[in-house]
């Protein structure tokens, strides 16, 4: 009888429905380890390296970064931990051509995760990408196609959607413990650095920031750019909208139970306190309506202030849902309160955040073949937010979005900036 490989196992189970024969081939490859690759190994990738490499059914492999003293000090960790050096590389094709690799890790900025998203799951390879899962709207929809076409699992660090205690909550909306939920609030309210303006320079010589700007026009390299405040800057980032926000949308979308595009989007907003090079809003209010077919409509409002130095509703990020019996107030960092008429206390469940559970969903779903909690078109409706507010805003607009088609409509300067442009590069994702 042939033996089936770890390799071809880890490619075959993704394609397999739920049922018996997966749950028999699953127990059979209980023993093998999934070989990774982490892809941008700084900040938040750091976590994600120490997450993996601490699992006893994963081998990283490789670590990759364009900053040479980024992807050293990456190596040594993973080397102190598992006395293993891995192989290091600061090009990602070097992993995405290597047979051996069943997964990587994407913890790039924002303008990457796209174009190294597509391009892994085209060379076969799973993927756990980081939030936002795109820079505009249009790539996160390739994303989606690209894992589908593949039959690869993407999973999007959005953490909170394997928090145990938050999908009770969520559940609880949606068995109506506060009636129908119409509305949901969510709030970005806390104090960010000014990060100054600064003349462009040459880039440190540890860095390839040709490299690191990838698909995108190239700009000048400035220090107040990199290592973390490329968030900032439209050409790589999404603001904080993007950055941390997303998390708290998707937390709305999924308790306002809406798994399409909004059809309006409406917003006002600027640079209200800082003076600094950042390109994007410091106060935004954006409001989407869902119309949800046969005169049912409901509403998501997010609310922006990175210029506060306290919290709101106990948490200084947040959502609240407000059903027709009562309201429920969710921090993914604290946990969830339920209230009746008259706020009346009804319920209440703490809890901490924790990624590990998130990061052991992608790996099972590696075996199994199902869905992810946070799979790729769970991040894209919700990205999708984020770069929809972002050119309300911008514009200063109503946006009516089609979404079938995934198009704005009677705007044809909203509609161009559901793309980006790009340079000639090998990054460049086909059809954007």
């Amino acid at each position: 009888m042939a033996t089936t490989t770890r390799r071809a196992f880890l490619q075959q189970s993704a394609t397999l429905a739920a049922g018996a024969a997966v749950a028999s081939s699953a127990r059979a490859a209980e023993n093998d380890k999934i070989v990774l690759g982490v892809i941008g190994p700084g900040g938040m990738g750091s976590n994600l390296l120490a997450s993996f490499a601490s699992m006893g059914d994963v081998v990283v492999s490789h670590v990759c970064d364009v900053d040479a003293r980024r992807m050293a000090a990456a190596a040594k960790r993973l080397r102190d931990k598992t006395g293993k050096d891995p192989k290091a590389v600061k090009d990602m094709r070097r992993i995405f051509d290597d047979k051996s690799v069943d997964a990587v890790v994407i913890a790039t900025p924002d303008h990457w995760h796209a174009p190294a998203t597509i391009l892994a799951c085209d060379a076969g390879k799973h993927v756990y990408v980081e939030k936002p899962c795109s820079h505009n709207l249009r790539e996160g929809r390739l994303m989606v196609e690209a894992a589908r076409r593949n039959k690869r699992i993407v999973q999007v660090g959005m953490q909170s959607r394997s928090a145990d205690y938050l999908a009770e909550g969520i559940e609880l909306l949606k068995s109506g413990a506060i009636g129908e939920v119409l509305v949901a609030k969510v709030w970005n309210s806390q104090l960010r650095a000014n990060i100054g303006h600064k003349q462009p320079s040459q880039p440190p010589e540890h860095l390839d920031y040709d490299l690191w700007v990838g698909p995108s026009p190239m700009v000048p390299y400035r220090s107040n750019m990199l290592p973390s405040s490329w968030r900032w800057f439209r050409n790589f980032g999404t603001g904080d909208m993007g950055n941390d926000g997303v998390h708290d949308l998707d937390l709305a979308r999924w308790g306002l139970g809406v798994e399409v595009q909004p059809t309006r989007v409406a917003a006002l907003g600027g640079k209200y306190f800082f003076d600094d090079d950042q390109e994007f809003p410091d106060t935004q209010t954006v409001a989407f309506e869902y119309d949800l077919g046969d005169g049912k409509k409901k509403q998501l409002i997010y609310e922006q202030r990175i210029w506060s130095p306290y919290f709101q509703q106990g948490a200084e990020n947040g959502d609240a849902f407000y059903g027709t019996k009562g309201y429920m107030l969710l921090a993914k960092h604290a946990g969830w309160q339920l209230f009746g008429p008259r706020d009346k206390p009804l319920q209440k469940l703490d809890g901490r955040l924790d990624g590990t559970p998130h990061h052991r969903n992608f790996l099972e779903c590696i075996r199994s073949g199902k869905q992810p909690n946070a799979d790729v078109e769970i991040g894209h409706l919700s990205a999708s937010l984020t770069h929809l507010g972002n050119i309300a805003t911008q514009t200063g607009r109503t946006l009516t979005l089609d979404p079938r088609t995934e198009r704005i409509i009677k705007d044809d300067q909203s509609d161009h900036m559901l793309r980006r442009q790009y340079r000639d590069h090998w990054a460049v994702p086909k059809n954007a």
